[in-house]
């Protein structure tokens, strides 16, 4: 059963803790990806023009998931967008002003925005992640097309704010964890596993064929969809169930680990 497709989350699964990967590695491997016609998407909650970034030699042939499944990037061509309704959009941003202990960034096809009363340590944490960003008064009445809102929690809060944030959205959006004390708040059915249908519907490629790596709750969809899905070993217990196989520590080149066990045909490529 060959791999046609990797999909690989970022932030505590490519990356490691220090946001960088062995990049000559990666990219000797990705030469051998191309050769025996293996595509590679970049599957992450995180903004587009930050994930470019990471890849800036092969940014224009690889597939990028963003916005958990709210942009598909394909090669450079822009497949699918997933739209916040304007209504919807005003309502979840009235409901989140009762959680006034959570910084809010909306995302934004033209940039990601945030408020302009959160402390500079904040929007210095943001702009990390949204390398397009803009900072203004109010989330009200805002023109752009809307994916998803991040917020930032305390870690030691997430459990009991995702339940909260369930019961005040009440199905407009749904909260999802993506690590390390953030939330993503994504339209109900565009997730990361979406993303990927829409690039195997335009490949030709099953579930079967399909390798992915995660770490966290917006990774389940896509674990559970992929054949050969893989839970980092420092991944939540959530991601670990959701997957088949377990990979190494993000801060040991899991997913590179990995992926060299694809390219000589090891187990469990080689049933």
């Amino acid at each position: 059963m060959a791999v046609k497709m990797i999909a690989v989350d970022m932030d505590g699964t490519f990356l490691d803790d220090r946001k960088t990967y062995n990049r000559p590695r990666f990219l000797e491997q990705y030469r051998q990806l191309k050769e025996q016609g293996i595509r590679f998407v970049v599957a992450s909650g995180n903004q587009y023009y930050q994930l470019i970034s990471f890849f800036p030699e092969i940014a224009d042939e690889i597939s990028f998931v963003a916005e958990n499944g709210g942009w598909v990037v394909s090669e450079g061509e822009d497949l699918f967008n997933g739209e916040i309704s304007a209504a919807d959009y005003a309502a979840v941003v009235e409901r989140l002003k009762a959680f006034p202990e959570i910084e809010v960034i909306a995302c934004g096809k033209k940039q990601a925005w945030t408020l302009s009363h959160y402390s500079d340590e904040v929007k210095e944490m943001v702009a990390m992640y949204y390398h397009r960003l803009q900072v203004v008064d109010e989330l009200d009445g805002l023109e752009d097309i809307f994916f998803k809102f991040g917020l930032n929690v305390p870690h030691r809060h997430q459990p009991e704010t995702l339940a909260r944030l369930n019961a005040a959205l009440d199905g407009l959006l749904v909260p999802v964890s993506s690590g390390h004390g953030s939330i993503d708040l994504i339209i109900p059915g565009i997730h990361k596993a979406n993303g990927l249908r829409i690039l195997q519907d335009r490949w030709g490629i099953d579930d079967s064929e399909v390798m992915a790596f995660g770490d966290s709750g917006n990774d389940l969809e896509m674990l559970r969809q992929s054949r050969y899905s893989f839970a980092m070993a420092n991944a939540a217990e959530a991601a670990k169930a959701a997957a088949r196989y377990r990979a190494p520590h993000n801060n040991e080149q899991g997913v590179l680990e990995i992926i060299d066990k694809l390219l000589v045909g090891q187990a469990p490529f080689n049933d």
